[in-house]
């Protein structure tokens, strides 16, 4: 009994390699009163061979845009929702009814109610509406563009100001200097001899001078608007 049982396993493994070694066309094979089926288990080695990705067989056919399943292993396989998903992946292969893809009579009245409420304008409203923001974007971009070319004739002007304005800046800080000057080199001469700025009697001459300065410009400041005037009175008479 012993014998046989080793007889028979060395049977088997020899059937083995040779089916795996494709000699024999036919898809099974009997030895011994045993018959083997060598074609499903031989193409189902070489398909795990092949994955060395190790992925899982629906994650595989998910990748080649095959369906995950060829039979449903959940509930979810049999709703709508999920087959018309694998419909649209994998088209007919899937082996779905394409007439799943679109909406039931009832479905669709459900739709129409929805959307009469929820979007009770019609597309050519809302096309109109959408024409009409698009014009008024527009429109502010033109005004926009108008006012920028208007500003750049007076860049012109605006720059020529510009630089008048720090002319006048820099003459009146010169003036000032020199101004400053003058009067520092009046109260050396009331001294009569060179004496330290930072001396407080050169310091209270120094301000005396500066307010009898002041005094003088706006006094002159006062003429020359008296003259003006003037000048304007004898033009009009």
């Amino acid at each position: 009994m012993a014998g046989l049982f080793v007889r028979n396993n060395f049977d088997k493994k020899v059937v083995n390699y040779i089916c795996s070694r494709h000699l024999f066309s036919s898809n099974s094979v009997s030895t011994s009163g045993y018959e083997y089926n060598y074609t499903d288990s031989v193409d189902q080695d070489v398909q795990i061979n092949r994955n060395k990705s190790g992925l899982l067989l629906q994650h595989r056919n998910m990748l080649y845009e095959r369906p995950s399943y060829k039979k449903p292993s959940s509930w979810i396989h049999l709703s709508e929702k999920y087959q018309r998903k694998v419909f649209s992946r994998c088209g007919l292969e899937s082996g779905i009814d394409p007439r799943i893809c679109f909406l039931k009579k009832s479905d669709l009245n459900s739709q129409k109610n929805y959307e009469a409420v929820s979007e009770p304008e019609n597309i050519f409203c809302m096309m109109e509406k959408s024409k009409s923001k698009d014009k008024q974007k527009r429109d502010v971009v033109l005004e926009r563009e108008e006012f920028i070319i208007k500003n750049m004739g007076k860049l012109e002007h605006w720059k020529k100001d510009l630089q008048n304005r720090i002319k006048k800046k820099e003459e009146a800080a010169l003036a000032a200097k020199q101004r400053k000057e003058r009067l520092v080199e009046e109260v050396r001469r009331h001294f009569g001899f060179k004496v330290d700025p930072r001396d407080e009697q050169f310091k209270e001459v120094l301000e005396q001078k500066e307010r009898e300065d002041k005094k003088m410009q706006k006094e002159a400041k006062r003429k020359a608007k008296e003259q003006k005037l003037l000048s304007k009175l004898v033009e009009n008479t």
